[in-house]
């Protein structure tokens, strides 16, 4: 017990000293994890064998992600992704499976071991990668769907290479003991998927596909039939710690099943969330193992790092990283090549192509079967096991490479041509978003003539659905709004998005009708301050009033009647407004707010003058009601 103590406070601790400071950094989480393992594990030493029985639980974080994504994905979505996942992910693996054993060939390696180097080091890393678009917020970018394309096409790819190996294994040797701690990791991880109970063992191969799909079945029978029933029974328990309960016995039960027919654990977990990602409890699920995921995810990133065998990197350090960086750019010059195949552009295709370059975790589990089945000879087997480490490593190194990239260069699909603008009216409206869409509706349901201008196209064309027609372009582009009348416009409405696009139009407006009317929507206090100056005439941010009318109820239900509510209400919105004009003359662009004292003294005294104000009303009404 004081071992386990002992053993997990070191992990814990690793993890929040490391984690935060390499976010801190911008180098991203899996980064600081994999620090973190390196600096325990084999530069203090403070870890040892224990690690390789973690990494079997910490293997589950990868099978709760997975999961997690099946939830996000319903069976059609997965049916409409069928072209990019035997298209796109299968020539990623071919490829890089015919290069790679090329290249290990020429290097006078057998053919059946430069096809077992080539299929194990064309996978990727599922969980560096997804982890860290998530994190990112790339998932749902195109660049993004790409890319769980083919990691989920690799993790398919897992089963046919499995049962591929054997058929490579060469004549029998003595078998040479390696000291390697990866390698020992990577055997156990395999033995603690394969070598247990198995239905499957001895089984002609007709009885062994009869029991896969048998399972698979089960899966999907009881996502649909079985799940439903056992969540309404717990729910009438109303114990909330049973929903957790239940998430984990149908994550944990599905990969004790698909283990048990040979199957990918992962893979299974994913089906069955793809199954389940229409049921209500959908978000009740998401919610229980959200923190268990993140937790078995970030342990298994330290067991990789605290797993490295620093003594044998050592001995030639730089022929390991050579071949590392080779690998890498050997895949990365095939997904490019993928990527533009199948029309990725821009930082979506610089995404898909530096995101996959390195080599995954499930290469650990095809070396230590290969070892085993003797298809690769053990000296080379380490060797891998430290390049596929070293991959991993740089990973999170690549996608600061592309947040570099992602800055300079845009999506790569080219602007579509803005409409011809055949209308006019006396107001303008920039945006059609939910801001600019109730002031349209409320000025043309008032009898007035709107024209109306977006530059996202499928906003412009919900819009037309409802009979709101909209006009395709940039609002900031000069030609666009003369040809929407700006010159005899009345009223401009600066709706858009991008505060910064709102402050442009703004100014050019502002310098080309002195006259106009201009009403601009402000994404915050300083946004205010640069409209005022940019020659805006009413500023609306965007919280504003809903606020003022949440606060207003807040009053209404702690003892104010309705009138007092409304008129503290007023009192705040009129001292408000008139202090905003008073601190944008005091505001000074590029200086820290902090550091204005003349801006701070200002804003604290308005302060008290409205605490002042409001106590002065409330007294009012106090001598009115007695």
């Amino acid at each position: 017990m004081d071992d386990f103590l002992y053993q997990a406070s070191i992990y814990l601790a690793a993890a929040v000293i490391a984690v935060p400071l390499s976010a801190r950094l911008g180098l991203g989480s899996v980064l600081g994890y994999l620090a973190a393992g390196i600096v325990i594990g084999p530069i203090l030493g403070l870890v040892g064998a224990e690690t390789e029985s973690l990494q079997h639980v910490a293997e589950f974080g990868v099978v709760m992600m997975l999961f997690l994504i099946g939830l996000e994905l319903e069976p059609r979505a997965l049916w409409d992704m069928r072209d990019r996942l035997l298209g796109l992910g299968g020539l990623q693996v071919a490829l890089s499976t015919a290069v790679i054993a090329g290249v290990a060939m020429y290097a006078n390696h057998a053919w059946s071991i430069a096809l077992a180097v080539g299929l194990t080091l064309s996978l990727s890393s599922t969980a560096i990668v997804l982890q860290t678009l998530s994190e990112k917020g790339l998932m749902r970018t195109n660049g993004g769907r790409a890319t769980f394309s083919v990691l989920l096409t690799q993790d398919i790819a897992v089963i046919p290479i499995l049962a591929l190996l054997p058929l490579l294994a060469l004549p029998a040797t003595p078998h040479i003991e390696s000291d390697g701690s990866i390698e020992r990791a990577a055997l156990d991880l395999h033995d603690a998927g394969h070598h247990s109970l198995s239905l499957v063992e001895g089984l002609p191969g007709w009885a062994v596909t009869l029991v896969t799909f048998g399972a698979i079945a089960f899966v999907i029978f009881a996502g649909i039939y079985l799940t439903r029933p056992l969540f309404r029974f717990i729910h009438a328990t109303r114990l909330r710690e049973m929903y957790t309960a239940l998430a984990l016995m149908i994550v944990v039960g599905i990969s004790f099943l698909m283990t048990l027919v040979g199957l990918s654990p992962a893979l299974g977990a994913f089906l069955a969330g793809v199954v389940l990602a229409s049921s209500e409890f959908r978000h009740e699920m998401e919610s229980d193992l959200e923190p268990f995921k993140g937790l078995f995810l970030g342990l298994f990133f330290i067991t990789v790092g605290a797993g490295i065998d620093v003594a044998y990197f050592f001995d030639d350090p730089f022929d390991l990283i050579g071949l590392a960086l080779l690998v890498i750019l050997a895949k990365g010059v095939i997904l490019f090549v993928v990527g533009r195949a199948f029309n990725l552009r821009g930082r979506d295709h610089w995404l898909f192509t530096l995101g996959l370059a390195q080599a995954g975790e499930f290469g650990f589990v095809l070396l230590a079967f290969s070892t085993q089945q003797n298809v690769i000879p053990p000296d080379l087997s380490q060797k891998l096991l430290m390049i596929i480490a070293l991959t991993m490593l740089i990973t999170p190194l690549l996608f600061i490479i592309y947040d570099q990239l992602s800055r300079r260069i845009g999506d790569g699909t080219p602007p579509p041509e803005p409409d011809e603008i055949d209308e006019k009216g006396p107001v303008i409206i920039a945006g059609i978003g939910r801001f600019g869409q109730i002031v349209n509706r409320l000025v043309r349901a008032s009898g007035f003539k709107t024209v109306v201008l977006d530059h996202d196209i499928e906003t412009v064309q919900l819009m037309r659905r409802f009979g709101v027609k909209g006009f395709l372009g940039d609002p900031t582009r000069p030609e666009l709004l003369r040809a929407a009348g700006l010159e005899k416009a009345s009223v401009l409405v600066a709706a858009m998005d991008d505060p910064k696009h709102v402050t442009r139009l703004v100014s050019y407006a502002r310098r080309q009708r002195p006259d106009l009317h201009i009403v601009a929507r402000a994404h915050d206090r300083t946004h205010v301050y640069q409209l005022y100056q940019a020659g805006a005439n009413d500023i609306v941010r965007e919280m504003f009033d809903s606020s003022l009318r949440a606060g207003r109820y807040v009053l209404e239900n702690i003892g104010l009647s309705e009138y007092e509510a409304a008129q503290a209400e007023q009192t705040f919105y009129h001292h408000d407004r008139s202090s905003v004009r008073e601190l944008a003359e005091l505001w000074i662009p590029g200086m820290p707010t902090a550091e204005n004292k003349k801006y701070i003294e200002r804003a604290r005294k308005l302060e008290k003058d409205l605490e002042t104000e409001l106590l002065e009303l409330a007294e009012k009404h106090a001598k009115k009601s007695a």
